[in-house]
């Protein structure tokens, strides 16, 4: 998938309130009612691209420490995070990855809520390899109804134990 990204089409990094306050001003009124994609990269840098980005390519193709979507509302005329999640099924983050996100977005002088808004359980399937969401506690492979495990094992680069 790496090859499959253009030079240049990364996310924009956001290191500061005044990398936001700019990237913010250049999009329109109907991108701001649609969450975006994000990513922190290895630096606990956050990135921004459009919703329907693909996460690896809003990371360039590198590693990250979470990944997901995010929304923005004003609140006493600034900017803030109305909504944050870790959906990428390109990177699978585990719900454990919030306190990247929380300092990421602490750096960028966003104020954000106590945690992800909407959490995703991912497990890869020890038996098939495959990805799962796991949804209300059912840890059962979709795919072959193998046992997943409790703990998150899912590292797209291999270096999982």
């Amino acid at each position: 998938m790496k090859a499959a990204i253009r030079p240049g089409g990364e996310g924009c990094p956001i290191r500061s309130r005044v990398d936001f306050d700019r990237w913010v001003v250049e999009r329109s009124g109907a991108e701001l009612v649609e969450p975006f994609t994000f990513v922190i990269d290895t630096d606990g840098g956050l990135r921004l691209a459009p919703r329907r980005s693909e996460h690896v390519a809003c990371a360039g193709g590198r590693p990250v420490l979470s990944a997901g979507e995010i929304g923005f509302g004003r609140e006493e005329g600034r900017w803030v995070v109305a909504e944050v999640s870790n959906h990428s099924t390109g990177y699978c983050p585990d719900t454990s990855s919030w306190p990247t996100v929380a300092e990421a977005l602490r750096r960028a002088g966003l104020g954000h809520p106590p945690g992800f808004t909407d959490e995703v359980v991912f497990r890869r399937c020890p038996t098939c390899q495959e990805h799962n969401i796991v949804r209300e506690d059912d840890f059962i492979c979709v795919f072959c109804g193998s046992a997943l495990p409790a703990l998150w094992n899912v590292d797209p680069f291999g270096q999982c134990p």
